[in-house]
C-alpha cells in the first residue's frame, strides 16, 4: 500500500534471480528518465519511459494479472473502498 492505496506487487512466481534482474532494469530505466529529462531530450525520455513500462510489465506490476483466483485487479484503488476495507481498518494507525 502507498498512501492508503493498494499497489500490485511483483509476480511471486518469478525466480529470485529473474525478479532481481528485472528490478535492476527498472531502476536503470527510471534513472534514464531523469537523465533524459534533465538533458531536455524528449526522445530519450520517451524511450526510457517505455523501458520502465516494459520492466514493470515483466515484473507483473502492470498488464495482465498474474494471479489465477479470479480476484479483481484493485491496483491503485483506495483500500477503504474495496473488499479489503475491513483488513485496512484493522491495521495500526500510522499517524504521528
Amino acid at each position: 500500500m502507498v498512501r492508503e492505496r493498494l499497489w500490485r506487487t511483483a509476480d511471486p512466481g518469478l525466480s529470485a534471480e529473474r525478479r532481481q534482474r528485472l528490478a535492476d532494469e527498472l531502476m536503470a530505466a527510471r534513472r534514464a528518465v531523469g537523465v533524459a529529462r534533465r538533458a531536455g531530450d524528449g526522445a530519450a525520455e520517451a524511450a526510457a519511459h517505455a523501458a520502465v513500462d516494459a520492466a514493470k510489465r515483466a515484473l507483473g506490476e502492470r498488464g495482465p494479472v498474474w494471479w489465477t483466483d479470479g480476484a479483481p485487479d484493485l491496483n491503485r484503488h483506495m483500500a477503504r473502498t474495496t473488499v479489503y476495507a475491513d483488513w485496512f481498518a484493522a491495521l495500526p494507525s500510522t499517524d504521528p
